[in-house]
């Protein structure tokens, strides 16, 4: 640990982050989020409030030779994506804004792809954390459908649109997606028995197929922990230690 940071392996020691020690700490939820996304070599990704960088290198650590774009408003979490991205060589620029008010230069550009893993909580049901970073990684500011229309007009015709989210918040994403369609959801089951408490949406600008809602992936072995260490299922643990594409949301509909 150096000046209270820690540099955490991902993908199985595929990529190694530095983030900070106390406060918001990413976990799988980028790490999903990425390996939900339809990339391919050579294409543009931008991701709205990319935090540490997570899922951006994450994707491309999995895809080579994209072109990457992070937008991030706090400085201090901005320098360490852009720390993050020298540190394995990913071609990413990290620029330093609110994705409500990009810079000029940012809004005359069209992506492949946007990615988004939003603050998941509306403050006006839950208490705000006393962790300023924390805080502004989890607890809704900006509204979500200014994400998603953010989203929208960075896209190229044809574009993707990969988010993560609460299932409470499914309306919301559903209803903000205008001029989307070929729309997927797959609910993220924590374990056998229990609700998804996870929802990845994936859309496609001008996409005409109609609305698919996958089977549940589901994340743990068994109904409970029961032994120490990890008991991920066989293909969440492919994407988290070995850097899969996400099993069961291969299919990119037109």
């Amino acid at each position: 640990m150096s000046d209270g940071l820690t540099r955490d392996k991902y993908l199985g020691g595929k990529l190694e982050l530095w983030q900070p020690a106390n406060g918001y700490r990413a976990g799988i939820d980028p790490v999903l989020l990425a390996a939900a996304c339809p990339a391919k070599p050579g294409q543009t990704v931008l991701e709205l409030g990319c935090g540490i960088g997570t899922a951006a290198l994450c994707l491309a650590t999995r895809v080579p030779e994209l072109s990457l774009v992070g937008v991030e408003r706090q400085a201090e979490i901005a320098a360490l994506a852009r720390r993050n991205a020298e540190g394995c060589a990913a071609q990413m620029e990290v620029v330093e804004a609110d994705l409500a008010q990009l810079p000029a230069g940012l809004r005359q550009r069209s992506f492949d792809h946007v990615i988004a893993n939003p603050p998941y909580f509306l403050r006006s049901a839950s208490h705000p954390s006393t962790h300023a970073a924390r805080e502004a990684a989890v607890g809704e500011e900006t509204p979500l459908s200014v994400w998603l229309e953010v989203a929208g007009k960075r896209l190229l015709p044809r574009g993707w649109l990969t988010m993560i989210h609460r299932p409470e918040r499914l309306a919301d994403l559903l209803g903000g997606l205008d001029g989307f369609g070929s729309v997927q959801v797959l609910p993220l089951q924590p374990r056998a028995g229990r609700d998804a408490n996870l929802v990845l949406i994936r859309a496609r600008k001008g996409g005409r197929a109609a609305l698919r809602l996958h089977a549940p992936l589901l994340l743990h072995q068994g109904r409970m922990h029961e032994f120490d260490g990890e008991d991920y299922t066989a293909a969440v643990a492919a994407v988290l230690r070995s850097g899969a594409a996400l099993p069961g949301f291969g299919e990119f509909p037109k």
